[in-house]
């Protein structure tokens, strides 16, 4: 009897035919539709929201870092050296985007996330022990080792939506998105107001101790719908360098390459420039908070509209607004109202650049190589994150408008340059000019 059962088992376990059926089972399983809505997709994208509320948000929140940074901690360094902390931590998380990809769809969440949220907790303790005047160690904790694990679940989080959304994906990825947004508020605030009164180490333990209840919670909640696949056998099938033979992926990266050397300066360098034009006061401070809090909302509606008259057509419209307005408002007056009316406009008109980056891959990609196309888009961001606040840094030489004027005009131009090639992008899609593209 044991004999047969097991001969009976090793025979079906080696029979080709069941383990071919078996594979065709899991393909088919993996290309179906997903299901654009219910409990468990809407659980995930809750999960995936405080994600984004813990990495990207963090990476928002830097110009409250950054003011105190210059003013106080690293008051030795200048402007420049500091504010590469920043484009730095925007360069690690885009650089491994590539490789984080495929670990996705070879494991899941259930381990990358929670892992990633330990080594996150981990890097603000070690921040929280860094000492002033030693800008090596905010470095290596701030920007290298807090966003080369924020990594591991920054793009999960995104790549969950696609599992669960595909007619509704930019309405969800919105919510999504829109956690950097809340923390941008949130953050800021909390920062600017505890530093005087407990100090930079524990201001940051907090963060770290807000950041890992939201980890765990984010554990729990976020699922997949589609079953895992194996890991590509080598690097070149990581890395698709053949979506640059297809022009509509080609312009759009160099739009969206062009938009990283803008999208964050506004972000980085608003508090620091209100400081200077007005001296320390509290409007300083929320400043940030103000472009945080509308983003939220320039994150979430514009999905809608994405969703239903094109993606391209939106990012190209937001893009081209955002260069507008920081030539028009943030160029033209330095007064408190201006700032605020700045904030306000620009928080919205650039929220969906980080919405739709990925919703625009997927509409021009195989649905096969949607997760290796993102990836390698935001391996090229990096170099343009890393870049565009730095150079944005060297016009400020001096603490006056002339050196800001210069920061803001290079941050308009670049801007407007982006939406440029959006527009060839979406001509190479459709060249009718009301097409939903």
């Amino acid at each position: 009897m044991t004999t047969e059962g097991t001969s009976t088992v090793d025979s079906s376990a080696e029979d080709p035919t069941r383990r071919v059926d078996i594979e065709k089972t899991t393909t088919a399983t993996y290309f179906q539709e997903p299901p654009d809505g219910g409990f468990d997709a809407w659980v995930s994208v809750f999960g995936c929201f405080l994600v984004y509320f813990c990495t990207l948000g963090l990476i928002n929140a830097f110009g409250e870092f950054n003011v105190f940074y210059t003013n106080d901690y690293l008051s030795n360094y200048p402007a420049t050296l500091i504010s590469m902390i920043g484009a730095l931590q925007v360069f690690v998380l885009y650089l491994l985007g590539a490789w984080v990809g495929p670990l996705f769809d070879a494991f899941g969440p259930r381990y990358l996330i929670p892992l990633s949220g330990l080594v996150v907790v981990f890097a603000l303790c070690m921040l929280s022990i860094t000492q002033p005047h030693h800008i090596w160690q905010q470095y290596l904790a701030q920007a290298v080792l807090l966003n080369g694990a924020a990594a591991f679940s920054f793009y999960p989080s995104m790549a969950v939506i696609g599992h669960w959304f595909k007619r509704r994906a930019a309405y969800a990825l919105g919510f999504v998105v829109a956690g950097s947004g809340v923390s941008g508020i949130v953050f800021p605030i909390m920062i600017s107001k505890l530093l005087p009164k407990i100090g930079f180490a524990w201001t940051v333990r907090v963060c770290a101790l807000i950041v890992l209840v939201c980890y765990i919670i984010a554990t729990f909640t976020i699922k997949t719908y589609r079953p895992t696949k194996p890991l590509p056998d080598s690097v070149f099938k990581i890395l698709d360098f053949s979506a640059f033979r297809d022009l509509r992926f080609t312009f759009f990266t160099v739009g969206a390459w062009l938009s990283m050397f803008s999208v964050f300066n506004p972000y980085f360098y608003i508090a620091e420039y209100s400081t200077a034009m007005q001296g320390p006061s509290g409007l300083s401070a929320y400043l940030l908070a103000i472009i945080c809090a509308v983003s939220i909302f320039g994150r979430i509606l514009p999905g809608l509209v994405a969703d239903k008259w094109g993606r391209f057509n939106t990012i190209i419209v937001s893009t081209a607004a955002s260069g507008i307005l920081v030539l028009a408002l943030w160029y033209t007056s330095a007064s408190p109202a201006n700032n605020v009316a700045f904030a306000v406009l620009y928080g919205f008109a650039s929220g969906p650049i980080f919405t739709l980056m990925p919703g625009c891959v997927a509409t021009i990609s195989p649905i096969e190589k949607i997760g290796a196309r993102i990836g390698i888009l935001f391996a090229v961001l990096s170099t343009g994150a890393l870049a565009g606040s730095p150079i944005g840094g060297i016009f400020v030489k001096s603490k006056d408008r002339e050196s800001f004027d210069h920061l803001i005009l290079y941050t308009g131009i670049t801007a407007l340059a982006g939406s440029f090639f959006f527009v060839l992008a979406r001509l190479q899609c459709d060249k009718k000019l009301f097409a939903a593209v």
